[in-house]
């Protein structure tokens, strides 16, 4: 918990963290419930959301939704003005990725990428941007990753969603400002179903010999500087992409 001048900042704060129900979704979920935020999670799956909420009864709502569909996102956000009366701080998380040589991603694939990791936190941001300036405060926070900083082989549709939301994320900082802060954290090699999915053992210690810290990320760790720069500690940071990479980028 946050002491000292800041005490309790994130109490009762309503909070809406998109791709929620597991990952870093899940771990920032979890430290704003224990911080006393009310919590609304958005998901795609729809038994996870189910599985989460019976585990973790901390997180006060779950919600399915496809971000990458506007009209989804306009009915959940009415959903949560509903459950919620507003949102104060929105985690523009879901995100997904898929490990191909550039030669080989179909239209397909790319569509589904970039709408998710793109579209979706434009619609989620720019839903919740309407909300903060109608109340006269709020923060939003995203998702994006070291593979929106600096090129990565195999995930050309990935890098290119990424660095498109940092670069989202500060345009939106200079015409929201000053009543909306806009960040977004930029994750290197995080240890997350995703990651477990895509890697085997061997390629992920091959990754952590290059990483200065020689391990991956925990999402606890990320969900922590979440709710940093969710709270009153941070009003005076806005417009940033923030690594949290163990030492990759340097």
């Amino acid at each position: 918990m946050t002491t000292g001048k800041y005490v309790d900042s994130l109490q009762n704060k309503r909070v809406v963290i998109t791709g929620g129900a597991s990952g870093i979704g899940l771990a920032t979920a979890l430290r704003f419930a224990a911080e006393g935020s009310i919590v609304t999670i958005l998901d795609f799956n729809q038994d996870r959301l189910v599985g989460v909420l019976e585990e973790h009864p901390e997180i006060t709502y779950g919600l399915k939704v496809d971000v990458s569909n506007p009209e989804e996102v306009n009915d959940v956000f009415a959903a949560i003005d509903n459950k919620m009366g507003g949102v104060d701080v929105l985690i523009a998380n879901a995100g997904i990725s898929v490990r191909a040589n550039f030669v080989d991603i179909t239209p397909e694939q790319w569509r589904k990428v970039i709408g998710t990791n793109l579209d979706g936190i434009f619609y989620t941001a720019q839903a919740a941007a309407k909300r903060m300036l109608a109340q006269g405060k709020g923060v939003i926070l995203m998702t994006a990753s070291t593979n929106g900083v600096v090129g990565h082989p195999y995930y050309a549709d990935y890098n290119a969603s990424k660095a498109g939301v940092n670069l989202l994320a500060r345009t939106m900082a200079l015409e929201l400002a000053p009543t909306i802060r806009v960040n977004t954290i930029c994750p290197g090699y995080v240890l997350t179903p995703m990651q477990l999915a895509e890697y085997t053992p061997e390629m992920l210690d091959k990754v952590n010999q290059n990483i200065p810290l020689k391990r991956h990320a925990m999402p606890e760790e990320v969900a922590g500087l979440f709710a940093f720069l969710a709270s009153d500690e941070a009003q005076y940071i806005t417009g940033q992409q923030i690594p949290i990479d163990g030492g990759e980028l340097a």
